[in-house]
C-alpha cells in the first residue's frame, strides 16, 4: 500500500496566484484544516537555508576583508613586502593578505560553519568558527617556520583575535535577525511529528518553547486520528495515521519528520520513512523522551546497527568546583572594586529615602540544604516581612493570581519603596550578594536561593537544586524572570544543575547584563 500523493492529489496542492498569494481553491480537506499561518508558502520556504548561508558568506567576507587589510594597513602599510626570496610565494603583503583572506573563507566553509543544523542557537556555530580560524593560523605559523618565511608576527597576532571577534559579531547579529524571523514562523524547518498523541503533544510543546531553534510544527500523524483533527491543547492539525507521513509532508510542504515515539511504527516503518525522504532537502529526527540534557552528556555509540544514546550522569568533580570557585572569587572581587562608588551611592540613597537598615538580611537555603543570610539592599518598607501574610490573605480572598504556586510574586507589591522599585527594575538591589559570593555561601551563577517555607513545598526531585551553590543569577533569570511558572523555573534550575559548564556560566552572566538593562520584574 503506497502513501504517496496521486497525480490528482498533487494537482490539488496549494498554488500561488500572480501576486504570490496562496489560492484558496481546490485545497485538500487536510490543508483546509491547517491554520493559515502554518500553511506552506513556497515562495518563502524554498531554499531559505541557501539564502541564509549566502548572507553569512557575504558578511564573513566583508568582516575578514576589513580586518586583514585593515591590520596590514595599520601595522605594516599598504606597500610592505616580506624580506628575502620566496620563489613562487607572494612577497607583497597585499597578496599575502589576499591569500590569508581566501584561506580563511575556505576554512570556514570546510568546517561547516554555515550548516543549518548549527545556526541560530547553541555554541556549536561559534566553536566551529573558532576551530577553523585557530587551525588555519596554526597551519600558517607552521608553514612559515618550516619555509623560513619572515611574516610579521604582529600582523598575524592582531589579525587572528580581531578576525575572530568580527566573525562572532557578524554571526551574533545574524542570529538576532534569524530569531526575529523564526518568531514569525519564517526561516525554520517545517516539521511533521509522528508518534502517540501524548508524545506528539510533548515534543510539540518543547519545540514551541524555543522557536529560535527553528522548528515550526505544521502537522502530526498519530496511530488513531481523533475526531477533532487537532493535537490536544495545540493548533497543530492531525493529518492522518502513522502510514500517512509522506502524504502529510507533501500537503504541508514539510521538510523534516520528527519521530516522537517509535512503538506505533516499528523499525521497518521508520526505515521506510527515511528512504522516502529527499536526500539533502528532507530530514529525519528522532526525539527521545528524555529532556533538558545538554550535548556534552550525550554520546552516540552504534552497536550492531543500533544507535545507542549514552547519557552520562552529572558529575561535580573537585576540579570543577575549584574552577567555579576561582571564577566566583576573581569576578566578584573585581566587580566589588569597580562598583564600589555605585554601592556607596545606593547605600546612601536607601538610608535617606526611607526608615530602616540599608541592608536586608534574609534566611535562604543553600548547598546541601544549609541555611545562610542573603544580603540585599533594602527595597521594601521596614516591616515588609510582617505584612506578607496579610497581603497573601488579601490576594487569596480577591481571587487574584499569585503567578506561582510556590514563590510569592507580585507585579505591583505595595511594600516596595519608590527607590526600591527603581533598584529592582535594574536588579541593583542584588549587588550586595557579591559579598555572599566572596564569603562562599553563594555563587555568581546557580539556582535561585529559596526561602525555608518554599523548600517545605518542594517535591522530592526539586531538592536536586541543592547539589550546587545558589547563584545571584541563573538560567531562569535570563529566560523570563518572574513571568515563568513554577514548573518552568524548576525545569531551568535543574537543567543548570544537571548540565553545568564553565562556558555556560559565562554565557549566563553575559545575558544577565543584558537582561538587567531591560525593565522587568524580579522576585523578592
Amino acid at each position: 500500500m503506497t502513501t504517496e500523493l496521486t497525480r490528482a492529489e498533487r494537482a490539488q496542492s496549494p498554488t500561488l496566484d500572480a501576486a504570490g498569494v496562496e489560492s484558496e481553491t481546490a485545497i485538500p480537506a487536510e490543508l483546509a484544516a491547517i491554520p493559515h499561518k502554518l500553511r506552506p508558502r513556497p515562495s518563502r520556504v524554498r531554499d531559505w537555508r541557501k539564502r541564509y548561508a549566502l548572507g553569512l558568506r557575504i558578511t564573513d567576507f566583508v568582516a575578514l576583508t576589513l580586518v586583514v587589510y585593515g591590520t596590514q594597513l595599520v601595522w605594516l602599510g599598504w606597500h610592505a613586502r616580506i624580506p628575502g626570496q620566496l620563489g613562487i610565494l607572494p612577497s607583497s603583503y597585499s597578496l599575502v593578505s589576499a591569500l590569508i583572506l581566501a584561506l580563511w573563507l575556505l576554512a570556514l566553509a570546510l568546517n561547516d560553519t554555515r550548516n543549518d543544523r548549527v545556526i541560530g542557537v547553541g555554541p556549536t556555530e561559534y566553536k566551529r568558527v573558532f576551530d577553523a580560524s585557530f587551525n588555519l593560523f596554526g597551519a600558517i605559523a607552521i608553514v612559515a617556520f618550516l619555509l623560513q618565511i619572515n611574516v610579521a608576527r604582529g600582523f598575524l597576532l592582531l589579525s587572528f583575535p580581531i578576525g575572530i571577534l568580527a566573525l562572532f559579531a557578524g554571526r551574533w547579529l545574524w542570529r538576532r535577525w534569524l530569531g526575529a524571523q523564526r518568531l514569525r514562523g519564517e526561516y525554520a524547518a517545517r516539521v511533521v511529528i509522528v508518534g502517540s498523541d501524548r508524545s506528539v503533544a510533548h515534543v510539540a510543546k518543547e519545540l514551541k518553547r524555543t522557536p529560535q531553534a527553528g522548528y515550526l510544527v505544521v502537522g502530526a500523524c498519530v496511530p488513531a486520528p481523533p475526531a477533532s483533527k487537532l493535537v490536544e491543547g495545540t493548533e497543530i492539525p492531525v493529518l492522518g495515521d502513522v502510514r500517512s507521513v509522506e502524504r502529510a509532508m507533501a500537503i504541508t510542504g514539510a521538510d523534516t519528520v520528527v519521530i516522537a515515539s517509535a512503538d506505533e511504527l516499528g523499525p521497518r516503518r521508520i526505515k521506510e520513512i527515511s528512504w522516502s525522504l529527499e536526500a539533502g532537502r528532507q530530514h529525519l529526527v528522532l526525539a527521545p523522551s528524555i529532556t533538558d540534557i545538554a550535548g556534552p552528556r550525550i554520546h552516540m555509540r552504534p552497536v550492531a546497527g543500533l544507535p545507542l544514546i549514552h547519557v552520562e550522569t552529572p558529575r561535580f568533580s573537585a576540579g570543577q568546583r575549584f574552577v567555579k570557585r576561582m571564577l566566583d572569587l576573581i569576578a566578584s572581587v573585581t566587580l566589588v572594586l569597580l562598583l564600589s562608588p555605585v554601592l556607596l551611592v545606593l547605600a546612601l540613597v536607601v538610608k535617606l529615602s526611607s526608615t530602616g537598615p540599608v541592608l536586608f538580611k534574609q534566611t535562604r537555603v543553600g548547598r546541601h540544604g544549609g541555611e545562610f543570610k542573603m544580603l540585599k539592599f533594602r527595597s521594601m518598607v521596614q516591616d515588609a516581612e510582617t505584612l506578607l501574610s496579610a497581603l497573601e490573605a488579601k490576594r487569596a480572598l480577591s481571587g487574584e493570581s499569585m503567578g506561582n504556586e510556590v514563590m510569592f510574586k507580585m507585579r505591583d507589591d505595595p511594600r516596595v519603596t519608590p527607590v526600591g522599585r527603581i533598584m529592582r527594575r535594574f536588579s541593583l538591589d542584588e549587588l550586595p550578594q557579591l559579598f555572599n559570593v566572596i564569603g562562599g555561601s553563594m555563587s555568581l551563577v546557580g539556582p535561585r536561593p529559596p526561602l525555608p517555607r518554599e523548600v517545605d513545598q518542594y517535591a522530592d526531585h526539586v531538592h536536586r537544586r541543592f547539589l550546587v551553590k545558589p547563584g545571584i543569577t541563573g538560567l531562569w533569570q535570563v529566560s523570563g524572570r518572574s513571568s515563568l511558572s513554577w514548573d518552568d523555573t524548576v525545569r531551568l534550575d535543574l537543567s543548570y544543575v544537571e548540565n553545568w559548564s564553565l562556558l555556560g556560566d559565562v554565557v549566563i552572566m553575559l545575558k544577565t547584563f543584558r537582561a538587567a538593562l531591560v525593565p522587568g520584574d524580579t522576585v523578592a
